[in-house]
């Protein structure tokens, strides 16, 4: 199970601040973002292993959940 950032929207603005910072701007003045949306993925086979439970209502709330 994770609950972890999505990294992709991070990796797409990576480049408008690479051109700022090419174009002469600071590094340091640079914005820093916070990220808004997190994922919950869970591997389904790992949730069915012995001595581990997650209950129904958890793998509905899953973002992802891995065969």
């Amino acid at each position: 199970m994770s609950y972890d950032v999505n990294v992709l929207p991070f990796r797409r603005r990576l480049g408008f601040y690479v051109d700022k910072i090419f174009k002469g701007a600071e590094a340091g003045r640079s914005p820093v973002e916070q990220p808004t949306k997190f994922e919950l993925v869970i591997n389904l086979k790992t949730a069915k292993a012995p001595r581990t439970y997650y209950p129904p209502s958890l793998l509905m709330r899953a973002d992802e959940v891995i065969e």
